[in-house]
Formats: structure tokens, sequence, C-alpha cells
């Protein structure tokens, strides 16, 4: 655990609790290995990077597509891979502030400019 933020793995561990699963119940059902869920869930393996199998694994866990929780379960999954989800990735504008994002992230602060352009963008969102 990185100090107290949750990770992709904790926070399907906890919904595979939720759902009063062991792990081994969960893998039988859903016809998962369970030693390859297990390390899913501990972090020592990255989740899929497709979103074809992270819809499956979230149905699995009774995580509703399109819901704030889904985002959180599809995001968590490409940051645990320090990645860009590919949602993202293919909006040409998001690419284009990215920079600009990166930089104010890091304390450079932005003209009153490129902070109403990256203002205008997440409102956009």
């Amino acid at each position: 655990m990185k100090g107290s933020q949750m990770t992709f793995g904790m926070l399907i561990k906890n919904k595979r609790i939720e759902l009063n699963y062991s792990l081994r119940e969960f893998c039988i059902k859903f016809k998962h290995d369970p030693s390859n869920w297990s390390k899913v869930e501990r972090d020592l393996l990255y989740p899929p990077d497709d979103e074809d199998t992270l819809r499956i694994w979230a149905e699995q866990l009774n995580i509703v597509f399109g819901s704030k929780e889904w985002f959180e379960f599809y995001d968590m999954a490409f940051l645990s891979r320090k990645k860009i989800p590919k949602d993202l990735l293919s909006d040409d504008e998001v690419i284009e502030k990215l920079p600009l994002f990166f930089r104010t992230l890091r304390g450079q602060k932005p003209s009153e400019e490129e902070l109403k352009s990256l203002a205008d963008l997440l409102k956009k969102s």
C-alpha cells in the first residue's frame, strides 16, 4: 500500500469481500486463476489494460459501467500501470493540454490564457 492511497488491487479485493466471496469462490465462479487474481489484488500483477476485460471484471464485481465507481475502477487500472487511460489519449484536445497540465502540477505558473484554456477543457468534460 502506498501511504493511505487506494490501489487497484485494494479496490477489487474490497469489492470481492463486499460480495461475500472468498478468493477461491470468486475465482471458481468467474473462472479466474486464483494465483493470478491474488497477485492482482496484492498489486504484484498489473490489471488488464483493455476495456473489454475491465468491463467484464467490473460486471463481476457489481460495478456499473459508466458510473462514478466504474471510472474510478477504470482509471485506477491504468494508473497502476502509470499510463493515461486510453479514452483520454484519443482526445486530441486533451493531449494538446497535457504538457500545460503537467507543468501546472509541477508548480510552474501557467499564463492567464493557458489557465483559461485548461479550465475550459475541464468544464467541457
